[in-house]
């Protein structure tokens, strides 16, 4: 990849950009940047002016926040069909955590002046801005939910659960595979826990019919097992 994909279906599978109109998305391709970073290249920091923004078409990147004793917390995953940047090319303020390619990655960077221009120009797609934003926010108090107030076995449960959902949608089937790009111990920072008890988690879940672990790291899941996992009944 190293032209600018110009399909109208390419840019509407980005949330962000799906109910922008065939101009609209033909302005946001006109803007965009090609641009690829190898694995372990730090994109930008926490408290970096927030320039552009990154859709992402490859790989995954990493956001995270390093405490002053030199200790990681792991924010978010994005993999292809994700966007990072956004909210600081649209409040103006600094980057709010790091982001690091956990593997080659490749995407397209849009900047913040030519972004903020389309929508002074097209003020009918704020709203689509808007949306969005309400749906991360969302997004970010479930997450902020699921540690605060859920043992670490629904806590799994979960995330699997979520992952699916960005696969299939809200609708789940029965039952789905899933084979899952993050490693235990990436896992672990997203959900605030250690490798091992994550292990002993998935374990647990393994042991209670609802998934399986078959050799490729495919993951078969039962759904309905998973559900009532990732909300147990209060005793």
């Amino acid at each position: 990849m190293s032209e600018v994909n110009r399909s109208p279906a390419f840019w509407r599978s980005f949330p962000i950009f799906e109910d922008f109109d065939k101009e609209t998305i033909a302005a946001v391709a006109d803007m965009a940047s090609y641009r690829k970073w190898t694995a372990g290249t730090v994109i930008f920091q926490r408290g970096d002016d927030g320039a552009y923004m990154i859709v992402v078409v490859s790989g995954r990147i990493k956001l995270s926040l390093i405490t002053r004793q030199g200790k990681e917390l792991s924010l978010r995953h994005l993999e292809a069909g994700t966007i990072l940047g956004e909210m600081a090319i649209l409040d103006g303020q600094p980057r709010s955590a790091d982001a690091t390619a956990s593997t080659a990655t490749e995407g397209y960077v849009i900047t913040k002046r030519e972004f903020l221009d389309l929508i002074t120009a097209r003020p009918q797609i704020a709203e689509a801005v808007i949306r969005y934003l309400c749906t991360r926010l969302r997004e970010t108090t479930e997450q902020m939910e699921t540690i605060a107030l859920y043992d670490l076995d629904s806590r799994v449960a979960r995330f699997f659960l979520a992952t699916l959902r960005q696969i299939h949608g809200e609708e789940l089937p029965a039952s789905a595979n899933l084979q899952l790009a993050l490693s235990q111990s990436e896992i672990a920072g997203v959900l605030g826990a250690s490798r091992p008890k994550v292990n002993r988690a998935i374990q647990a879940l393994e042991e209670a019919g609802a998934i399986d672990r078959s050799e490729g790291g495919v993951i078969s899941c039962h759904i309905g097992r998973l559900l009532r996992l990732a909300e147990p009944e209060e005793t």
